[in-house]
């Protein structure tokens, strides 16, 4: 048994033709329809990229005890629990943030790794070779990361070069030597369509974005406002649009070599991504600070499983990244130890079964949010001093540590499910979210899919609480997680 994941990183569900799109090109993704299932209920759980990832190892929520970080000592990888069966895994990706203090313990839990640079602001190329400077820039997003950026472009000449598109011919390669070998998992994984929305021109061709672009590539998170007129919106939806149809050119170059060697038989294939982007809407620029709205945490899925050939089509259970993890390992005849908030998706691809009576999903800090199938909730925080916590036996941030002082505050708790029974640093933090004060509101999703008449009733917030409260008790959150949301944890 084989299994490929090629996982983009911010997919926006509503940009793909597969979810109703009818203005981007993007023929490859259209054609995945014919050969994968289609998830129209699928969900992000920890926003964003690191905490995702971790979902993907260990089918746990991240974003109940700690934000950003690395894999921890007393995690269960799914990836290091195949290797140790028998089943060889090899990542390749040009995502910069494995490499970083955040996400250094990701890429050694496979056997093998490949990875591309200069992507973002990964540092590669010394800052200096960049005309210009983090303030004078082009670009609209004016710091280090940006600098970094246009430093990396000038060693990005051609397609070839991209590093998400040597991402995939590095894939392919392993499929022409491994094709006919057994017991393996490949990992595709593209940083693009995330920003900058750095393509080569043939690609905006398609969209007549003209000839300059450097300002809507780069877009600097945050409210509308006046920073971006209507105009604006569309032309960086343009060069997004651009972006996407060329990971739709790398998606037809894997299925043509699936193709080639006759694979749709017998391997697994995931098509996937972390999160979406706000390209404007709900008047926001980004992610991470807003409401999770479905713009970012409603996202695409499709699975081929040749266990069951004639699945095809659309399902409607709610599903979410939780739950890769445990489809891996079963499709292999594999498991977690320990308990966990994902589920097989076997059942959802064979025959639409509910797996879900609800799910949670947020960002570590910020709004607490459940999903039911109809009912989206999203919860904030009775009081925004009560304290926040980073529980984790190392102290990192995206990048840098945890400041030191912070850890002097630190007290050694039981990390409980979270942490398989072992002690944490339970670490006192500023939550960079409190500051948004965002409003807690209930939205029904069959009559307001666009979510933007919250549901004044008192009577189903309450009975919304219930549900929280006890989707939190289930996933076993801390118990500061509880005062937080106002609840008591009986």
């Amino acid at each position: 048994m084989r299994a490929i994941m090629m996982m983009f990183d911010t997919l926006t569900r509503n940009y793909l033709p597969n979810y109703g799109c009818d203005f981007t090109k993007m023929p490859n993704f259209s054609r995945l329809a014919e050969h994968a299932v289609t998830f129209d209920e699928f969900y992000g759980g920890s926003m964003p990229c690191m905490p995702a990832r971790r979902e993907l190892h260990t089918g746990k929520y991240n974003f109940l005890n700690r934000g950003w970080g690395p894999l921890e000592p007393f995690d269960e990888s799914s990836m290091e629990i195949l290797s140790k069966n028998g089943i060889y895994t090899h990542l390749i990706t040009d995502h910069t943030h494995y490499f970083e203090d955040g996400g250094g313990t990701y890429h050694n839990r496979y056997d093998s790794y490949e990875s591309f640079r200069g992507q973002e602001g990964d540092r590669w190329v010394p800052r200096g070779e960049a005309d210009g400077s983090a303030n004078t820039c082009s670009l609209n997003k004016t710091n280090i990361s940006a600098l970094q950026h246009l430093a990396n472009r000038t060693r990005i000449k051609t397609e070839e070069e991209m590093p998400s598109v040597r991402c995939v011919s590095a894939g392919l390669d392993f499929l022409d030597h491994h094709y006919h070998k057994d017991s393996w998992f490949l990992q595709i994984e593209c940083f693009d369509p995330h920003e900058p929305f750095f393509v080569p021109d043939q690609y905006r061709e398609l969209y007549e974005c003209g000839d300059s672009h450097d300002a809507f590539n780069f877009p600097a998170y945050g409210p509308v406002e006046d920073k971006y007129t209507k105009e604006d919106i569309r032309r960086l939806r343009k060069e997004y649009c651009s972006l996407l149809s060329m990971c739709d050119a790398q998606l037809g170059r894997l299925m043509d070599k699936m193709e080639e060697y006759d694979m749709w038989k017998d391997t697994l294939l995931i098509v996937n991504t972390d999160h979406g982007f706000f390209l404007g809407e709900h008047d926001f620029i980004g992610k991470n600070f807003p409401p999770m709205y479905d713009e970012v945490i409603h996202t695409p899925f499709f699975i081929h499983d040749p266990r069951f050939p004639h699945a095809a089509g659309r399902r409607q259970a709610v599903a979410q990244t939780v739950d890769i993890a445990p489809t891996l390992l079963a499709y292999f005849g594999l498991g977690f130890e320990t308990e966990t908030d994902g589920k097989d998706l076997a059942a959802v691809v064979k025959e639409d079964q509910k797996i879900h009576d609800s799910i949670l999903f947020g960002v570590h800090g910020s709004q607490i949010n459940l999903y039911d199938g109809r009912y989206c909730y999203m919860k904030s925080s009775a009081d925004p001093g009560l304290p926040v916590y980073q529980e984790t036996v190392m102290p990192t941030n995206m990048r840098g540590f945890i400041e030191s002082g912070s850890i002097d505050e630190a007290e050694f708790a039981d990390g409980g499910r979270y942490s398989n029974g072992h002690k944490v640093l339970r670490i006192p933090v500023r939550s960079m979210y409190e500051r948004f004060r965002l409003k807690t509101a209930v939205y029904d999703k069959k009559e307001d899919p666009m979510q933007v008449r919250p549901v004044e009733d008192e009577a189903l917030t309450e009975e919304m609480d219930r549900r929280l409260k006890e989707a939190m008790k289930a996933a076993d959150a801390p118990e500061w997680q509880f005062r937080r949301m106002g609840f008591e944890k009986e």
